[in-house]
């Protein structure tokens, strides 16, 4: 659905912020973009719905050049929710603000109306219309923000750091909803992070991004697989993965693969314990 093909971008003032990126995006999957702060992951996923222009290179829609396609078209199908909803959220109440980017695409009130319900249904603040926007905990802000974008019936949804400020139950509840769209009603999902440990829970394809550049891509199992790649990245492993390596190459602990979440891990110990259990039996 989209392609990065030899994308480069530099600020006015001479950063280097993208140096050559060559990604594609399948429609419905939900991808990843890892890298640690100044990494390039806001600078690239901007790009992505033309809110900045390549200095070089080019961003492909459906194999149309991002800048050829219409604006309305872009933005309707390529929706992006900010890292801080306040940036984002600026009507008064909850119901307005949804209502703007079906608004301007020039529907009928009506179809407007039946849209920002579905869209606030959808991310389960259905009650929420008529409250003010100023009223909103940080979480519910961050749910209207991505149901202003729902209510545009977008293909792809961009997040950037949409995690960020929320506390554990929060971040889980968020990630379940952002699951259930890409799952559910085959939203393909983009979401720019730094937080390793939510990738193999949620994501199906992960992107390395380091210095402007995309250093690896793959499957959680074969990029957090890559220990020392992760490290060049200056991003670490999650927390699981992390202590089956140190058993795997400090305590010689033989581990059939390198476990990613406590599921797994549950069950690559019970295999070693039933080996165990034979073993002292023979």
């Amino acid at each position: 659905m989209l392609k990065l093909d030899d994308l480069y971008y530099t600020y006015e003032d001479g950063t280097a912020a993208l140096c050559g990126i060559n990604l594609q995006i399948a429609a419905g999957e939900f991808l990843a973009i890892l890298g640690s702060n100044g990494s390039g992951k806001t600078t690239l996923i901007k790009h992505l719905n033309g809110l900045l222009k390549p200095t070089r290179g080019r961003v492909l829609l459906d194999g149309t050049e991002l800048g050829d396609v219409d604006d309305r078209e872009v933005f309707s199908r390529i929706g992006i929710v900010f890292q801080d909803p306040n940036d984002q959220l600026f009507a008064p109440t909850v119901a307005e603000d949804v209502a703007f980017g079906p608004t301007n695409l020039g529907l009928a009130p009506a179809v407007v109306a039946e849209r920002v319900e579905e869209a606030l249904r959808m991310v389960n603040m259905a009650e929420a219309g008529c409250k003010s926007i100023h009223a909103l905990s940080h979480g519910q802000k961050k749910r209207i923000s991505i149901a202003g974008i729902l209510a545009m019936r977008p293909q792809v949804m961009i997040l950037d750091e949409p995690t960020a400020g929320l506390d554990p139950m929060g971040v889980h509840a968020l990630m379940h909803l952002l699951e259930d769209l890409n799952k559910s009603k085959g939203i393909t999902m983009i979401m720019a992070t730094h937080v390793v440990d939510l990738v193999p829970l949620f994501m199906s394809r992960i992107a390395i991004l380091s210095h402007g550049k995309v250093t690896r891509s793959g499957s959680p199992g074969e990029v957090f697989g890559d220990a020392a790649a992760m490290q060049q990245s200056k991003l670490s492993l999650p927390l699981v993965a992390e202590l089956m390596h140190i058993l795997k190459t400090r305590d010689h602990v033989r581990l059939q693969h390198i476990p990613l979440t406590v599921g797994e891990a549950r069950r690559e110990i019970l295999r070693l314990l039933s080996v165990k259990d034979v073993a002292e039996r023979v």
